[in-house]
């Protein structure tokens, strides 16, 4: 660059404009870095929340669970008497998060998202087709266990990963979040 200054006055607005043009640009490389470490704050923030909130789902599940545990089994049962397993999903998701649910297991698949079997968290539907229930379903828990009614055991706590239940996992379905 050759550039010739004639008068103080040159020198000093040249001066003025690269000093603007300086702060101009480290303000806005500083804004940036702060919005870029605000919104990771924020992602860990939500991050922790959820799982924290995760945590809560299956706590308040296992206790309505523990309020059902044994009641037996009964096709198209909703109640203490008897219960079957659509019955009992929709009758916790009611009673632990006040959301309705359909009745059957047939119309509860088809709500929420579809969630991978690696994905899955506490109060997703696990979906079974066992040879002998049209389709089956559960509320799942962690590590594995899910909540259901077993037509020999009545409400009870199984594993996905036991010969049975995992052989005849077919899909999940996120409500919640």
């Amino acid at each position: 660059m050759n550039h010739t200054f004639h008068s103080f006055r040159q020198i000093r607005a040249f001066f003025i404009l690269v000093t603007i043009a300086l702060v101009f640009f480290i303000s806005s490389c500083a804004t940036h870095t702060e919005q870029k470490t605000t919104e990771r704050v924020k992602i860990k923030s939500l991050e922790a929340t959820r799982h924290s909130d995760i945590h809560k789902i299956e706590k308040r599940v296992r206790e309505e669970y523990v309020r059902w545990k044994g009641t037996r089994h009964r096709l198209g049962g909703t109640g203490r008497k008897g219960i079957d397993c659509s019955g009992f999903v929709r009758v916790v998701y009611k009673s632990v998060f006040n959301i309705e649910l359909p009745r059957t297991s047939g119309a509860q698949v088809r709500r929420g998202r579809p969630v991978s079997r690696a994905e899955l968290q506490a109060g997703d539907l696990v979906f079974f087709k066992p040879p002998t229930y049209p389709n089956h379903v559960g509320i799942y828990l962690s590590e594995n266990e899910f909540a259901h009614v077993s037509k020999k055991e009545g409400v009870t706590i199984s594993h996905i990963d036991r010969h049975y239940w995992g052989r005849y996992y077919w899909t999940a379905r996120r409500i919640l979040f």
